[in-house]
């Protein structure tokens, strides 16, 4: 469709099962929203700033953290953890901060999930796709890497 030629990069158009209306969904950052993605046009930043909300699985490359010795749950039930956590704060229940403040299971936990600024190559490389092609306020759907399944928020 030529309409798709304008979408800006890792976006499409699909059609909701459940309601028949159009959504569009970022297949790098795996967000998924009702209104048209715009872009604008200009080259990534050097670096942005993200947050991130981390759920740890038995597969995952080191399966512990500050809050479990042993991480025995399943990558299915992480999925179905990180649902439930974007849900949450789509509705306005929980805000992203307080969540990962809670419950991730990185290190970042302790600064709400705050990683800083970083650049291209620092960071694991769907972690890092996903991180570049949000907008800033914006906010991901699952993301996988080694380390788990992440919620990632751009914060700059």
């Amino acid at each position: 469709m030529a309409d798709e030629e304008n979408l800006p990069s890792g976006w499409e158009k699909r059609m909701s099962r459940s309601t028949g209306k159009v959504y569009y969904f970022n297949h790098i950052t795996n967000a998924s929203q009702w209104e048209r993605p715009v872009g604008d046009g200009r080259g990534e930043p050097d670096k942005v700033r993200c947050s991130h909300l981390l759920v740890k699985h038995n597969q995952s490359r080191r399966p512990s953290s500050w809050r479990e010795q042993n991480i025995t749950r399943t990558k299915d039930s992480c999925v179905v953890c990180s649902a439930e956590y974007i849900e949450q704060i789509k509705s306005g229940e929980e805000e992203f901060k307080d969540l990962a403040f809670q419950f991730s299971d990185c290190s970042s936990a302790k600064n709400h999930g705050d990683l800083g600024q970083f650049g291209r190559g620092q960071m694991q490389k769907p972690f890092e796709d996903a991180s570049f092609a949000l907008k800033v306020g914006d906010m991901s759907g699952p993301v996988f890497t080694d380390s788990g399944v992440h919620i990632i928020l751009r914060t700059g």
